[in-house]
């Protein structure tokens, strides 16, 4: 399945959209749209397996953030506020506006973000191995957590970490301190759209109690785990678009009620 690529700007800053849907029908008419971001030093290429699991039933757009994913950099450090607007926008841009935002690591602060400020937009929200943990918020810790998580990526993901962290070096090192500052425990009880919170639950980032608490601390918050490190929804991609769906199925339901 062949995504098609495009460059948006916004405000000088460049957003890269892959958007793949069922039968080449990227259409706007094929609702809803499951947008996917990723964490820091990431592309589009950590979402690879999962959206096209996804793209199977789903219109999909997987983002590539300023500075990432071989984009310029933004030459400044961006905060998740900006960010999150930024990836509301883009996808806007292209007719898309029901949607299913999913966000890995870095990327969960990041839709959370999109969420609390375009609510009209949002219909439901997925957390994958949420960052950070309150007691880890350490450049050390979190280079410590890093390196003991690549023992359990495998040859494929660690391979993606270490190209995409490579060339987008510049835009790493100034998104560190926005993303150790953010507070995710905080922000999140401001979403009030359905959140799921997914977790590997072999990820020695992501610890099982933060994660349990930050679903708890989102007004309609709920937890679910699978088999893996922290990036899970590339370990077992069919599961985690099984999941994806049946998340946003469940709460088209519950709206019908």
């Amino acid at each position: 399945m062949r995504a098609k690529v495009e460059t948006i700007r916004i405000d000088g800053l460049s957003v890269r959209l892959h958007t793949a849907a069922p039968a080449g029908r990227l259409r706007s008419d094929l609702l809803p749209t499951v947008v996917l971001v990723h964490g820091i030093g990431m592309s589009h290429r950590s979402f690879a397996r999962s959206q096209h699991a996804l793209a199977a039933t789903h219109r999909t757009v997987s983002v590539d953030l300023p500075g990432f994913g071989g984009l310029p950099s933004a030459g400044r450090s961006l905060s998740m506020a900006e960010l999150g607007d930024l990836v509301v926008r883009a996808v806007r841009s292209r007719g898309a506006d029901d949607l299913v935002l999913v966000g890995q690591s870095m990327g969960a602060q990041v839709v959370t973000e999109a969420a609390r400020q375009h609510p009209a937009s949002v219909g439901s929200v997925v957390l994958v191995s949420p960052v950070i943990p309150v007691e880890r918020r350490s450049l050390p810790l979190v280079a410590s957590d890093l390196f003991r998580d690549g023992a359990g990526e495998g040859l494929r993901m660690n391979g993606v970490l270490v190209t995409d962290y490579l060339r987008s070096l510049r835009q790493y090192l100034r998104e560190l301190p926005p993303m150790l500052r953010y507070r995710l425990e905080d922000t999140i009880a401001e979403v009030r759209r359905p959140v799921l919170v997914v977790r590997g639950a072999e990820d020695p980032i992501v610890r099982r109690d933060w994660a349990v608490g930050v679903a708890a601390r989102a007004p309609r918050g709920s937890f679910v785990e699978l088999p893996g490190p922290h990036h899970v929804q590339e370990r077992h991609p069919v599961a985690f678009a099984r999941l994806v769906g049946e998340f946003r199925r469940s709460q088209t339901m519950e709206g019908l009620r």
